[in-house]
């Protein structure tokens, strides 16, 4: 089993959410109560140190989340430290010595996937936060994953999981584990800005839409509504930006790989909510108050459910079934 050769022992998986709102607190505290916490694409210095980091808090496994679009050799380098690297966005294919999965929106992904050599494959449903590859509820696209593949494949089902009533439904369909973001995003030791958690807490209405698209276009994610999309959208009546600002983020896709994270933050950080210029960076401690207005809010529809902010190894406690 997946879980036991990677020494997990409950199924319960943190999600892995870049831009800096995991670091190594969040990602240490769940793997110490038991789950797998995941560390997720930044600078490769950054994710080494990050690494680093968590193996001082915890000798428990933990995984890396490299988004295919923006991992470079020295993400992959990085990653290697992991006891599991998962990627997503992107044709899937085996870049490590070690455990690998791929996180899927569709069937044919995950046909992908386990062709590639995947050793196991993340089902990510339509209403998780963050970037969502396909279009499909999350356990209609599991059944129809399961089916798709060898019985006993190893998969992981993401995405309307908050709580454990919803952790021992995804075992019950099948899933080796669950895997929680937004619930995650809202604990304590989460690095989001306390006014993003604030309007997580608060938070009951999600936007799938494509508008935090700057070097990433046409990359659907789903947020809390704020001053961008009021803009943008909200007037429009329109989830989907117009082309000629999808035109505008992908034509700085060539130089986005050569400009240096440090860089793209602060950048980010002077965008106005009007600006087509809009990151998909989400407001980390540290972030000016303005990037409540102008950045990327991502939450998952169980946003609606949830309504504290819990110690994260309470959280896994409280998830296990």
């Amino acid at each position: 089993m997946l879980l036991e050769r990677l020494g997990v022992d409950v199924p319960v998986v943190q999600a892995g959410m870049g831009g800096g709102v995991v670091g190594p607190e969040l990602a240490a505290a769940v793997s110490e109560a038991g789950g797998l916490g995941t560390l997720a694409t930044t600078a490769p210095e950054v994710l080494e140190r990050g690494l680093a980091e968590v193996r001082r808090l915890t000798r428990r496994p933990i995984a890396v989340n490299l988004l295919l679009p923006f991992a470079r050799r020295a993400h992959w380098r990085a990653a290697s430290g992991a006891d599991l690297v998962v990627t997503f966005w992107g044709r899937p294919r085996r870049r490590t010595d070690g455990p690998w999965m791929h996180q899927c929106g569709s069937v044919d992904e995950a046909r992908a996937a386990h062709a590639a050599g995947a050793d196991g494959v993340m089902v990510q449903g339509v209403e998780a936060g963050g970037h969502v590859r396909g279009a499909t509820p999350a356990l209609e696209l599991f059944d129809q994953v399961r089916a798709a593949l060898p019985d006993g494949y190893p998969l992981f089902l993401a995405g309307g999981i908050a709580d454990r009533a919803d952790v021992q439904g995804a075992l019950e369909a099948g899933a080796v584990a669950a895997v929680l973001g937004t619930r995650f995003l809202m604990s304590e030791e989460s690095a989001a800005h306390e006014g993003y958690k604030g309007r997580l807490v608060d938070g009951s209405t999600t936007i799938l839409t494509d508008l935090f698209g700057l070097g990433w276009p046409n990359a659907t994610h789903r947020v809390l509504p704020n001053d961008a999309t009021a803009h943008w959208l909200e007037r429009r009546g329109d989830d989907r930006v117009p082309g000629w600002v999808s035109g505008v983020q992908a034509s700085v896709v060539p130089v986005r790989r050569h400009v240096p994270f440090a860089v793209q933050a602060s950048l980010a950080h002077r965008v106005s909510a009007r600006s087509p210029l809009l990151s998909p960076r989400p407001p980390v401690a540290g972030s000016p108050e303005r990037m409540l207005r102008t950045g990327a809010l991502y939450a998952g529809e169980t946003v609606a459910r949830i309504r504290d902010l819990v110690p994260a190894g309470d959280l896994v406690r409280a998830l296990t079934p």
